[in-house]
């Protein structure tokens, strides 16, 4: 009998990073939907996990813009875990005074305001609607101090492991705005040709066909990916014997667009057709 699917549940104050974190979770392989009725998660499971090729890893979105009473989240969770699921809560905080900037610096609307309320009463109303969602979360994340880059990172490293051993995490970056302190191995990419100065190029990032096409039929590259390998398959396995969840390889170059994310999704890629479980990308000047 096969393993019951990871259930994530995400929710929390709109503007904590509650996207960020989604968006994070299918880059992680898992199967995401946003803004689900709370009331529909036990029904939502059941039809998925009785299709023809069911996820083993899923996160949904529950919060204040979901229809229904936020209160019956515990009974709909009891009702999950009665189909053999285990879900785990993931509940984003913010402080109101950074909710209040971030909404003046996106000049976003707030999901609430359609119901007539200046900002700072429709983030004390949905902080009132989601408290019982609040107090029963297996994990808070508060996120006032963190940017974007830290949330996602926070997320792949901490929050959307599976518990299968060691997870890798892959990071391109630009050298200009410093290199990642929690990388465990970096590799610097300014060794190689750079597609910026090919204006055909240039607009284009790593992730792209063109771009891809262009570095791997260059002998250097070839070479750096070839040395680089050898010693990432010698040595990331070793780390599987230590006490850790998660590796983070750093691959960096001057604007953080084009090699480095190359070798990023290069690196992703060849772990995963390895066989390595959890593998994930992260582009910081990028994402």
């Amino acid at each position: 009998m096969s393993a019951a699917p990871a259930l994530v549940i995400v929710s929390g104050l709109s503007g904590s990073g509650k996207s960020v974190a989604l968006k994070t979770f299918e880059d992680l392989g898992y199967y995401c939907v946003d803004n689900l009725p709370a009331e529909l998660l036990p029904e939502f499971v059941r039809r998925l996990l009785a299709g023809d090729n069911p996820p083993d890893r899923i996160a949904v979105g529950i919060d204040a813009r979901s229809l229904g009473d936020l209160g019956e989240v515990p009974d709909v969770l009891s009702q999950v875990g009665a189909q053999g699921l285990d879900p785990r809560l993931l509940f984003f905080d913010t402080r109101d005074e950074v909710l209040l900037r971030r909404y003046a610096d996106t000049r976003r609307r707030h999901p609430l305001s359609h119901l007539g309320l200046v900002l700072p009463d429709a983030i004390s109303l949905e902080r009132q609607a989601l408290r019982p969602v609040r107090q029963i979360a297996d994990t808070v994340l508060d996120t006032s101090d963190l940017n974007v880059h830290q949330m996602r990172r926070r997320v792949l490293t901490e929050f959307g492991l599976s518990g299968v051993g060691l997870s890798l995490l892959f990071e391109s970056f630009a050298y200009k705005r410093g290199v990642p302190p929690e990388a465990d191995f970096v590799f610097d990419a300014r060794v190689l040709p750079n597609p910026h100065w090919d204006a055909r190029l240039r607009p284009l990032s790593g992730r792209d066909a063109e771009v891809r096409e262009h570095l791997d039929g260059d002998a250097d590259v070839v070479a750096y990916v070839a040395q680089v390998e050898g010693f990432l398959d010698t040595w990331l396995p070793k780390l599987r014997s230590e006490t850790r969840s998660y590796a983070t390889v750093a691959f960096g170059c001057t604007g953080g667009r084009h090699r480095s994310v190359y070798l990023a999704e290069r690196f992703a890629r060849h772990f995963r057709e390895g066989g390595w479980p959890e593998v994930a990308v992260h582009h910081r000047e990028l994402d």
